[in-house]
């Protein structure tokens, strides 16, 4: 779940950067019109609603925690290298 998260954050970021950079150029072709509506007189809905009572607390719990150690040690390899030219 948080790896979909976090691709999701990335595509709206790279979404952004590319706005942002030039390397998407959007142009309005046609205006907008409204449509034509009619207004007559409405009544809002009223509600009566009961709602459950909920107290949150903490109290202290001794639980398990991993504990991770990660080595990272340099290597040589092969990354992307991208040329793009912005848009018109």
């Amino acid at each position: 779940m948080r790896s979909i998260l976090i691709g999701a954050v990335v595509i709206v970021l790279a979404v952004i950067a590319a706005f942002a950079f030039g390397l998407v150029d959007i142009n309005q072709t046609r205006e907008t019109k409204m449509p034509d509506v009619a207004i007559e007189k409405g009544q809002m809905p009223t509600f009566d609603v009961d709602t459950a009572k909920v107290k949150i607390d903490t109290k202290r719990a001794e639980i398990d925690v991993p504990s991770v150690n990660v080595d990272m040690k340099k290597e040589e390899i092969d990354v992307p290298d991208i040329d793009v030219q912005k848009a018109n």
